[in-house]
């Protein structure tokens, strides 16, 4: 039996409580379909920022990288900054492991009431391949000056060719085994240089996939369309900053951010990829006991899909036909999040007799 060696990050807020219930499904999926998950355990997240000043120690890369994969819960606490919790933990890994592509599907599941009228099950269903190293979250640029009047900030977006073309790529490869149609999201109007750039890329790509439909908007018109006609869209492809702010539109308008998983995927293998519910901390409801953990385990589903193999894929395809039963299922438990008021435990009690 194949055994793959997982790091788990727990991290903040419900992070624990979402990725411990996740775990146990996870787990009962590999048991059935022919191999296992050892889990090594890290406590790192902004608990230890506050006690060491640090969100993960000097090594934790070396400790990470021999890994098969890493499961992400959460970070975030409203007693430290957010620039602190990225730059100390999330982009570190993201960047030294070179996972370039951030995969983030959205689907509106049958039972799941979108706050979009005229929207129901199957309606919507898209996934947004977001460049994930470099652009605008590239950490180039500076303060100078501080506290006095003439005090300046600089930050300069990075957008290589290597960087650009090889994101694009993977989002016409998406585009080609799904729909056929992808959508570049941009801002080529007031940045002529990056965006330009982008754009320019995409043209270049887009002749080696000439059944591919292409379309490009703006990130303002693009925002706007994900709310008045979310139908139209298949494959998305955008920039560090504007496929994070998309996709948290997109999560929005599939019905909650509890059912939004992520990859951060390094495709060709040579660093471990990252796997992470979109939902953050949700400081506000830890130890209530009533966290959605359906984003935690749709994000299993893309770990096992990541992992290979024909096991992990049936288990990949049993996980989410589970969720798409207990979400229709009327009477099912649900979470506040989606309407319901049952708890975490419950969720998962019933998801487990599912698959």
């Amino acid at each position: 039996m194949a055994t793959y060696d997982i790091a788990v990050i727990p991290g903040d807020g419900i992070g624990p409580e979402v990725t411990e219930a996740a775990m146990g499904v996870l787990d009962r999926l590999g048991d059935r379909h022919g191999f296992g998950l050892e889990r090594t355990v890290y406590g790192w997240g902004t608990e230890r920022y506050l006690d060491e000043g640090a969100m993960m120690p000097d090594d934790a890369l070396a400790r990470l990288e021999p890994a098969d994969a890493i499961f992400l819960g959460a970070v975030g606490h409203p007693e430290v900054p957010d620039h602190i919790t990225l730059n100390g933990l999330l982009l570190p890994i993201r960047k030294s492991f070179d996972q370039y592509v951030c995969k983030r599907p959205n689907t509106l599941f049958e039972g799941i009431e979108s706050p979009l009228r005229g929207y129901g099950g199957g309606d919507i269903d898209f996934v947004v391949y977001r460049e994930n190293t470099e652009g605008e979250y590239a950490n180039v640029g500076g303060r100078e000056h501080r506290g006095f009047d003439h005090e300046v900030a600089v930050q300069s977006a990075l957008f290589t060719r290597r960087g650009t073309e090889r994101i694009v790529r993977r989002a016409f490869e998406a585009a080609a085994e799904r729909e056929g149609r992808l959508t570049s999201v941009t801002k080529s109007n007031a940045q002529a240089h990056s965006m330009v750039f982008w754009d320019d890329i995409v043209g270049e790509v887009s002749e080696e996939f000439p059944a591919i439909d292409v379309e490009r908007l703006l990130v303002d018109r693009a925002s706007m369309d994900l709310v008045r006609r979310p139908e139209e869209f298949d494959v998305i492809v955008a920039s560090n900053l504007f496929g994070d702010i998309t996709t948290d539109i997109a999560a929005i308008v599939t019905g909650s951010l509890g059912l939004a998983p992520s990859g951060n995927l390094n495709p060709d293998g040579e660093y471990p990829s990252m796997f992470e519910p979109v939902h953050g901390s949700a400081m506000d409801i830890v130890g209530e006991g009533v966290a959605n953990p359906l984003a935690s385990v749709l994000t299993g589903a893309l770990l096992f899909d990541h992992l290979g193999g024909e096991g992990e894929d049936d288990a990949a395809a049993d996980l989410r036909a589970a969720i798409e039963a207990q979400l229709a299922d009327g009477d099912a438990p649900r979470t506040p999040d989606l309407g319901g008021e049952s708890g975490t435990e419950d969720v998962i009690a019933d998801l487990e007799d599912r698959v």
